[in-house]
């Protein structure tokens, strides 16, 4: 039986006689920027310089420990290194500062502040000095950027398993399920069904077979939260599926993941086999009657099972495609038998509950709405990555205040700048200037037309069409379609050719009323979660934006000038004759005398904006 408080003291054993520990983020985003390169460089600069560098923690480490972590959400800057226990963060780290990280920083006690993020004028030489991280409140991501997501005894030595032993030992299924219904933690996958009462009803059915799900298929463009915990906490969400299996009465479990998340995948693979390995998986768990097994599943990428029932059909080894409810999955679920599905970073909140309290989470967050929500921010930010926040959080403080705001072609941030968020993916919708100081919760976002989702926040400034975002998500929404039944098969195809044509000019005011109508129609008669919330983005942007329908339509203009086909050059004044954008011109559309003002010839110009780009006195327009 494993020994929790053994592990736990010989990891602090071993840690008192390290001296300093350089974490390089190894998330997704700073890997591909070369974050294992610079892990790399460092340590072998260390070596060269006679400097005690171990790469894991052993009985005789001593002096520097070089690790790895998952994603440190802030992403925009990585590749990140941070040096404990000193607090210093470096952003956009290259190979080439690994040799004076070490001279400087480890050897010595200096900043290098070339390396650290810039405020505006001030330099933020730690991470808590960071307005990014500052304004947060990191539940679920607390441990993601300071343990070896591949160290099983690290996250055990931070008190992981705790909460799973209690559950098992010391708590009765009921007890487990009154406690998180307490708790008033509602599903983070996007539906935000209280997570207490689906426990409970699976509880409540009598079989000899139980099942546990994870969901970790998450497809929202934009959207990286769950890839990011199971990449830098596995842990956490094998707790959590543990904790849950005691609730429900599952003996075998499932963690479904995306095959394009390779690194979530690998490394919930390894925190798996390690957790079977050391006896917190298996039979009879911490010496309790409680048996439970663990399976990592590869999903093909199909977004239609994100929907618990596709999940459950792809599971069971056929195409995922969503079924009629009743009966729900906790009656009636894989392979027949009752079964209970929690996205990522639900799972992940258990342990907090179970460690700390129904009340201690209900003191984060809304009434209606508790606890934090972890939000990608993508778009025309100056700082995206990886946040959470307490639910209720305004719009105005997340893209003012953690994304640092929405900058100009110039750079400079100003509220003007900011047009709109699609919050939620294709499952969401529109967020306008009038709903920066709306709380983002679950019942406030109902009222407006929008939805949490997952937690994808993409922001979108004046030179996007909002035209050609819903056509963006409808394209998606359409390819992603099963095709089970016909108004989501049919509907949004039919959606799409409709956005095409007003993106194209082709279209008329019946268009537009078509468009609406079908929208809605496809809303009330789809059978999936996917069919019913795909024409949200539609709806949501003809409401706010209808403005901009309106020009596409009636006077064959896109105002933000993204719709290449409504799009028309002018030569302005202010051109002196280089010759340059002539020279530049692939079709040779453009002519005219040196030293005077040169014309487009329209019948010839592909719009492929050469021209423009080329212009140094910025003499040629689009509109």
């Amino acid at each position: 039986m494993v020994n929790l408080e053994n592990i736990k003291h010989e990891i602090q054993k071993i840690g008192k006689n390290i001296t300093k520990r350089i974490i390089v983020c190894a998330g997704t985003g700073c890997v591909a920027n070369g974050s294992l390169k610079v892990f790399k460089s460092l340590v072998d600069n260390a070596k060269e310089m006679n400097v005690d560098a171990n790469v894991e923690l052993k009985e005789e480490s001593k002096g520097l420990f070089f690790s790895k972590s998952g994603c440190q959400g802030f992403c925009q800057n990585g590749p990140l290194v941070s040096i404990l226990p000193a607090g210093i963060l470096y952003s956009k780290v290259k190979i080439g500062d690994a040799k004076e990280i070490i001279e400087q920083s480890v050897k010595n006690d200096n900043i290098i502040d070339r390396l650290c993020y810039h405020n505006a004028e001030e330099i933020c030489k730690k991470q808590n000095e960071i307005p990014f991280y500052q304004a947060q409140n990191r539940l679920v991501l607390k441990q993601c950027g300071t343990i070896d997501p591949e160290n099983i005894k690290e996250y055990i030595s931070d008190g992981g398993y705790r909460a799973a032993k209690k559950a098992c030992i010391e708590m009765t299924d009921q007890e487990i399920c009154r406690i998180v219904l307490e708790s008033g933690l509602r599903g983070r996958g996007g539906a935000g069904f209280p997570a207490g009462k689906k426990w409970d009803l699976a509880r409540k059915q009598t079989s000899s077979k139980k099942y546990m799900i994870c969901n970790g298929d998450e497809g929202d463009p934009g959207a990286f939260m769950d890839r990011s915990v199971m990449e830098g906490n596995p842990h956490s969400v094998i707790e959590g599926l543990i904790i849950a299996s005691k609730a429900t009465g599952a003996d075998e479990g499932y963690i479904y993941v995306r095959t394009e998340y390779g690194l979530a995948v690998e490394r919930m693979k390894k925190a798996v086999k390690d957790a079977m390995e050391i006896g917190i998986l298996g039979n009879n768990i911490f010496g309790s009657n409680h048996n439970f097994t663990l399976h990592v599943m590869e999903g093909a990428g199909a977004f239609v099972c994100g929907e618990e029932t596709a999940l459950i059909t792809s599971v069971e080894g056929k195409r995922g495609m969503p079924l009629p409810k009743p009966p729900f999955p906790a009656c009636s679920g894989l392979w027949g038998k009752p079964t209970t599905i929690n996205n990522v970073e639900t799972l992940a909140t258990i342990p907090v509950i179970i460690n700390y309290g129904a009340q201690f989470y209900r003191e984060v967050g809304l009434e209606s709405s508790p606890g934090t929500k972890t939000f990608a921010l993508t778009g025309n930010i100056l700082n995206a990555g990886l946040i959470e926040v307490p639910l209720g959080t305004t719009l105005r403080h997340i893209v003012f205040g953690i994304a640092g705001g929405v900058p100009d072609d110039k750079g400079e941030v100003r509220e003007e700048n900011f047009k709109a968020v699609q919050i939620g993916g294709p499952s969401g919708g529109c967020l306008i200037k009038e709903h920066l100081d709306i709380p983002l919760d679950f019942d406030s976002l109902k009222k407006v037309g929008a939805m949490i989702g997952s937690g994808g926040l993409v922001v979108m400034n004046k030179h996007n069409c909002m035209v050609n975002v819903s056509k963006f998500f409808m394209q998606f929404t359409q390819n992603e379609s099963c095709g089970k039944c016909v108004l989501c098969r049919e509907g949004t195809r039919q959606m799409l050719l409709m956005l095409t044509d007003i993106t194209k000019g082709k279209a008329d005011e019946n268009t537009l009323i078509l468009l609406e109508q079908l929208a809605k129609t496809v809303a009330i008669g789809s059978l999936c979660g996917l069919g019913k919330t795909a024409p949200n983005p539609v709806l949501s942007t003809l409401k706010y934006f209808k403005d901009e329908y309106d020009a596409h339509v009636k006077e064959k203009k896109c105002p933000a000038g993204e719709c290449v086909d409504l799009l028309s050059y002018k030569i302005t004044d202010s051109c002196v004759g280089c010759a340059v954008c002539a020279t530049k011109c692939p079709v040779k559309a453009i002519s005219g005398e040196r030293r005077h003002r040169h014309e487009i010839d329209v019948s010839k110009c592909i719009k492929c904006s050469a021209c423009t780009i080329s212009c140094k006195f910025s003499a040629i327009v689009r509109g």
